[in-house]
């Protein structure tokens, strides 16, 4: 093997090892070193008992000054460095130090920097002997994470004592250390792993940890992203995982020995996914001793309406007079018409049901005002509960309580559930009335869309940019690789304002691209005012919306099966839909923008009499005059066409008027990786209404610390809707009114 490759040292070394004597070849005595019990050998010490630092090599650490430049302190780290894996945590005792050599950093030596300096020399002076691995024993590896770094022990047990083989440290770059608790601490154990690969790979070892959660997270069936990917790493060994009590561990992280408590996506997932939320023989556990005869009994005294009846049971069995229950509230009186059916059980209150055959009775349980709450959430909440409409859930609380106006409490709490809202969504949906905008030049206003992500092609496509004239309906389609906003704005400068100058308004939908700086900033140059849909509403941008679905239509027919050949069929597609009738204008784009018609294939094929103007005056009067009448009829049209538009669409607006405070839900349908559409909770809120901007336009908030949202009525609705029957005295007619849940209707509404 010749010498210059990587294994080339490795090949000497086994050479010297099985062939030397066979070989015939000689060594250097001045080189050799017979019956010693130590050798020096590359800036170590290796012995009997193990591997340390050499004391002649670290002495040159000990001794060195406190470096002045950057270039001095990257000298002292890379000595230091060559003996990291004998120093525990070397990373993070380092870290000061590393900052200084970071760019555009200014070179300031600090009290840390001191402390990590003279904690680096003292670390390799004292540096531990570290064993040899042998394959007899199991491999142990401890694993460790912090806000700065990751660490790792790799040892084995010889005897009855832990032998360290190894140690491994890692600073966090600035995205890991944005990580919560329960990913830095798995990124510990891949990197470590990773790391001592060679002594682990094919070979069953021990890891230790201090967090929990990362037992069941290494289980989880249906991982996503970042924590996929590691774990599908980590599948390639075999490994048992151990938790350990910080104590133990060495850790003095104490939120490293629960589940974040940061809103991770993965830790809340995976708590749930293999319940290590409050079990319910916990909550059983907890909640027995409140529900204990002499705790409900305390509580039925302690509420105003069944104390004076309790209290009377208790020290007799008279029932009383009228007089003395006539101050008493209603609720009071009501239980004392029950008087009969009332009986103590353990001191309890309780009511005796009986049916009218007389065939079955139950005991129900005067439940007092302070647990109502504590039972309705139980009774329809739980997962037992189910989350259930008013009768089921009246059923299954009559069978077991009884309060005052029990059903009237049961149907509030049904009908104010957030859960069931997000869920179930209103029975009627809300409609704002049609908002017209047109226009009555070319140019004037113009849309744009992304459409997409679709096959990528063989020339690298893999979106459509779409713009489109309001007036005209010209469109143009150009096929592009992505959509960043430097692409975006590239292409639109390119194909359009090249081509047709600059539109006065450029509507779009709230994609980032439309919205980043880069295109701010362009139309601002270009004197552009820029419109964009509200939120949750592309129908404020249905004009390339429905370009869009042509176009699809349009491809589907004419693509090969594999869809890679899309982007060549557009120009043929545009030049079709450029040629042809637009519904709303009774014209086509070509004759709208430039006066004449387009010379189709279909022309040269079956021949077409031209007709060809006698001087340039000539053509350039009949062309003002053409376009002239064309821009006339089609303004007419459009707005004759807008006008039926208007008119069906508002036949099923709702005409709901949301006031200033009202409780209401927006429906928002996500799409998330690897969960089902048919089990998303599609209604968010509740939302509270801070301001009307026009007719169909809303702010809200969804707590007074959030950021308000501008949103179109459509995908608003209220959270509970209320009706209102009120006669009018004037008239003698029925007046019905509506509003929501988060409205006083007794205030709005007097009593007649």
């Amino acid at each position: 093997m010749p010498f210059g490759l990587c294994n080339a040292p490795a090949t000497f070394e086994r050479l010297m090892e099985t062939r030397l004597q066979k070989a015939n070849l000689k060594l250097s005595p001045k080189k050799c070193r017979f019956f010693r019990k130590e050798v020096s050998y590359l800036g170590h010490i290796i012995s009997a008992d193990g591997v340390k630092t050499d004391p002649g090599k670290t002495k040159a650490v000990v001794d060195w000054p406190r470096p002045e430049t950057v270039h001095d302190l990257r000298s002292f780290l890379g000595l230091c460095t060559y003996y990291r894996r004998f120093v525990r945590n070397f990373s993070a005792i380092a870290r000061p130090l590393h900052k200084l050599t970071e760019a555009r950093t200014n070179f300031n030596w600090t009290e840390e920097c001191e402390k990590s300096f003279n904690s680096l020399k003292q670390a390799l002076i004292t540096s531990p002997v570290l064993t040899y691995p042998r394959t007899d024993k199991e491999f142990i590896l401890d694993t460790d994470a912090s806000n700065e770094g990751i660490g790792a022990v790799l040892s084995q047990k010889i005897g009855n004592e832990e032998c360290v083989i190894a140690y491994f440290s890692k600073s966090l770059g600035k995205p890991e250390r944005n990580y919560c608790v329960t990913r830095k601490e798995l990124l510990a154990i891949v990197k470590s792993i990773e790391h001592f690969h060679n002594y682990l790979y094919g070979r069953k070892f021990l890891l230790r940890t201090d967090h929990a959660s990362l037992r069941w997270l290494l289980n989880f069936r249906e991982p996503e992203g970042q924590i996929a990917r590691w774990i599908q790493r980590l599948q390639e060994y075999d490994f048992e995982i151990q938790h350990r009590k910080g104590t133990s561990h060495g850790n003095a992280d104490a939120l490293s020995r629960r589940p974040c408590k940061e809103n991770c996506k993965h830790c809340t997932n995976a708590e749930k996914k293999f319940g290590m939320e409050t079990d319910i023989s916990v909550k059983v556990l907890t909640t027995e001793d409140a529900w204990s005869s002499s705790e409900v009994q305390k509580a039925q005294l302690e509420d105003p309406a069944i104390k004076p009846i309790l209290e009377r049971k208790l020290n007799s069995e008279d029932r009383p007079s009228w007089q003395e229950i006539a101050p008493e509230s209603p609720a009071t009186k009501r239980y004392w018409a029950l008087w009969d059916s009332l009986h103590l059980k353990d001191g309890v209150l309780y009511r005796k049901w009986e049916s009218d055959d007389g065939s079955s009775c139950r005991w129900q349980l005067i439940l007092p005002k302070s647990r109502i709450q504590e039972v309705l959430r139980e009774t329809h909440d739980s997962a037992s509960g189910g989350h259930f409409g008013v009768m089921k859930t009246l059923s299954k609380t009559r069978e077991r309580f009884y309060w005052d106006r029990l059903r009237a409490d049961v149907e509030k709490w049904c009908r104010e559930c957030h859960a069931c809202g997000a869920r179930k969504g209103p029975k009627t949906r809300t409609k704002g009335r049609l908002q017209r905008y047109n226009v009555g030049a070319p140019f004037e206003r113009m849309a744009l869309d992304i459409l997409g992500p679709l096959p990528v092609t063989t020339k690298g496509n893999r979106y459509v940019l779409v713009l489109m004239d309001y007036f005209t309906k010209w469109p143009e389609a150009i096929p592009i690789p992505d959509q960043e906003a430097s692409t975006v704005a590239e292409e639109l400068v390119r194909a359009w304002i090249s081509r047709y100058g600059v539109p006065m308004i450029l509507h779009s939908d709230q994609g980032t691209n439309f919205n980043s700086a880069l295109f701010t900033e362009l139309c601002k140059l270009l004197g552009i005012l820029k419109t964009r849909t509200t939120a949750l509403h592309p129908e404020s941008d249905g004009m390339v919306e429905r370009f869009n679905r042509t176009i699809l239509n349009h491809l589907s027919l004419f693509v090969s099966k594999n869809q890679t050949d899309w982007d060549t069929h557009l120009p043929l597609f545009l030049l079709a839909y450029r040629s042809a009738d637009h519904e709303a204008t009774g014209c086509t784009p070509a004759d709208m923008l430039f006066g004449r018609t387009l010379r189709l294939p279909c022309d040269i094929l079956f021949g077409r009499p031209s007709d060809t103007p006698s001087s340039p005056n000539e053509y350039l009067n009949n062309l003002e005059a053409r376009l002239e009448n064309v821009h006339v009829f089609t303004r007419e049209r459009i707005k004759f066409a807008s006008e039926q538009m208007k008119t069906r669409y508002d036949s099923g607006a709702t005409g709901y008027h949301f006031r200033e405070g009202d409780q209401v839900w927006m429906y928002n349908r996500k799409r998330r990786r690897g969960l089902g559409p048919k089990l998303q909770q599609n209604w968010e809120g509740p939302y509270t209404f801070v301001k009307k901007l026009n007719d169909v336009i809303y702010r809200v908030q969804r707590s007074p610390n959030a950021k308000p949202k501008v949103i179109h009525i459509n995908p608003l609705t209220p959270t509970v809707l209320l009706i209102t029957v009120r006669c009018n005295k004037t008239t003698g007619t029925s007046v019905i009114e509506e509003g929501s849940s988060g409205t006083n209707m007794e205030s709005r509404f007097p009593a007649i």
